[in-house]
């Protein structure tokens, strides 16, 4: 028997028929295509247990051109119906009341959406720094519209936004800073070079928060997304939430709308529990991506509704030979009821940098939708690193172009200074108890020749198809194995001789054992 708990500390509570977000589509008129009214049944915090409906307002998906499609289309209802659901993750912080708070109006902000609030911001931090060894202490944002650039929290704090409060990322490049690339990617991930700063930083940090009364982070990400297109950036876009070798960091109970690139960030960090947010940006908005972990560890999603221009959620470690020698993987991580759309690119995104390696991830309790891609593995010769024994169980997908993809040739590279003999294993991949309507293909394994996918293991999966296609699936270079699944897979896929090394959830506490 193997033992995959990965001694994560983390409770996994029973399976709750009504834990996931739920969603339907409502059509309003021609002009405004739909609305997305999502019902998110869980408890959000000790600050305001609700229930919350979460809902998108999306234009058409016409090509429209950015100049024409709305940034502020998400709107965060909160009703309080408080419902709790068991099984939050151990590692989660506690939100006990810091014993100092201050409100960002004692500093000189004005909250008018015009004034730029940078340095209200980087004086109440400072100031509030000073409290670290004396219980720690919070930042309130009160309602209003508080423009500000890049500004660094500090360990012991929290950051609490208010109902109707909206930090508003600046729209004047001069406003965030410039920084040097993360260490393993040792360039821009857009351009070589810096990158510039995220607009809510922490760097080196233990215990902190950022959490509220459904208060909204927005990125303004409109002119960012305009500059990426027309190449008249000098350096990577930023993003809205970054953590880099931090600890014990929790975000809860807010909304992130507009980032320009990734919404949040955790980089070389321990013990990060993300939980009850919305995170939305307009499906042509070119590589927004919604959670991104990297080189992480003990790391819990959970709670949330995410919908993005790219993909959902990514696991990331890092680009060939900096992620390589950098030597940092994601490992030991969460994800469970959650709901995910991406309009191009996967709601669940594995790689494809991942040079440091991908380990340990369960995820569970999955919904889905109209997503190009439902759940993609990334990877690339060159990369070296390893994508393993990850477990994927209980999903529902609707409207998703391919349901499942695993590519060997994904991305680019940074630099011509890659290894080209540093080949990516991909193996101990678990997909089972899964059923997706209005697929259009179900699979498509592309692996390496020179290092195949291998022990990629599905289990009850129903898929059902409108599609003309005569092959739902496509497979080279993979090997694994298969039992009650629909449409009936490839060869590769059906290898009895690779039953053994296959895993699946088997208990109700979440470890796992050979079938």
């Amino acid at each position: 028997m193997i033992d995959l708990s990965m001694n994560m500390n983390m409770r996994m509570g029973p399976t709750l028929p009504h834990a996931l977000p739920r969603c339907t589509l409502l059509r309003v008129t021609p002009s405004t295509s739909s609305q997305k009214l999502c019902n998110s049944q869980s408890h959000v915090s000790k600050f305001k247990p609700t229930n919350l409906f979460l809902l998108f307002f999306q234009f058409s998906p016409s090509p429209l051109t950015f100049e024409k499609m709305p940034v502020a289309l998400l709107l965060l209802l909160a009703l309080c119906n408080a419902i709790r659901v068991n099984g939050q993750c151990d590692l989660k912080p506690t939100l006990d009341s810091r014993p100092h708070s201050v409100s960002i109006l004692e500093f000189g902000a004005v909250g008018d959406g015009k004034t730029l609030n940078t340095i209200a911001f980087q004086n109440a931090i400072f100031y509030l720094k000073s409290f670290a060894d004396k219980g720690g202490a919070q930042l309130y944002v009160p309602p209003g519209r508080w423009l500000t650039g890049s500004f660094n929290l500090t360990s012991h704090l929290t950051l609490f936004l208010e109902k109707g409060a909206v930090i508003l990322g600046s729209q004047d490049p001069s406003h965030w800073d410039i920084v040097e690339p993360l260490p393993s990617y040792g360039r821009g991930t857009e351009l070589p070079g810096k990158r510039y700063r995220s607009l809510i930083n922490g760097y080196m940090l233990h215990d902190v928060v950022i959490t509220g009364d459904n208060g909204t982070i927005d990125g303004q990400g409109l002119i960012w997304w305009e500059w990426f297109t027309s190449h008249s950036l000098n350096y990577t876009r930023p993003n809205l939430v970054e953590f880099v070798s931090s600890e014990y960091v929790l975000v809860s109970n807010i909304t992130l709308l507009n980032a320009p690139a990734y919404n949040i960030h955790p980089v070389y960090c321990s013990n990060v529990h993300i939980h009850d947010i919305a995170v939305y940006a307009p499906p042509g908005s070119p590589y927004t991506v919604g959670i991104v972990p990297d080189s992480s560890d003990n790391v819990c999603i959970e709670d949330c509704c995410i919908s993005m221009g790219h993909d959902a959620i990514a696991l990331k470690s890092g680009w060939d030979e900096y992620g390589i020698a950098y030597g940092r993987p994601t490992t030991n991580v969460l994800i469970r009821r959650v709901q995910l759309q991406s309009s191009s690119g996967s709601s669940l995104a594995f790689g494809s940098e991942m040079s440091g390696g991908i380990l340990g991830v369960q995820v569970q309790q999955l919904q889905l939708h109209d997503s190009l891609t439902g759940i993609e593995f990334r990877t690339k010769k060159g990369r070296g690193g390893y994508i393993k024994e990850v477990i994927i169980s209980d999903v529902n997908m609707q409207n998703v172009e391919t349901a499942f993809s695993a590519i060997g040739n994904s991305g680019s590279h940074p630099d011509d200074k890659f290894d080209p003999d540093a080949l990516p294993i991909l193996e101990k991949i678990t997909l089972q108890n899964i059923v997706g309507t209005n697929i259009n293909m179900a699979g498509n394994f592309i692996g390496i020749q020179e290092s195949p996918f291998t022990s990629i293991c599905l289990s009850n999966i129903s898929l059902s198809t409108d599609s003309t296609l005569s092959d739902f699936w496509r497979c080279s270079f993979v090997s694994g194995f298969s039992e009650s699944v629909s449409p009936k897979p490839c060869p590769e896929l059906e290898n009895l001789d690779t039953s053994s090394s296959c895993f699946s959830l088997l208990k109700p506490n979440g470890r796992a054992e050979i079938l």
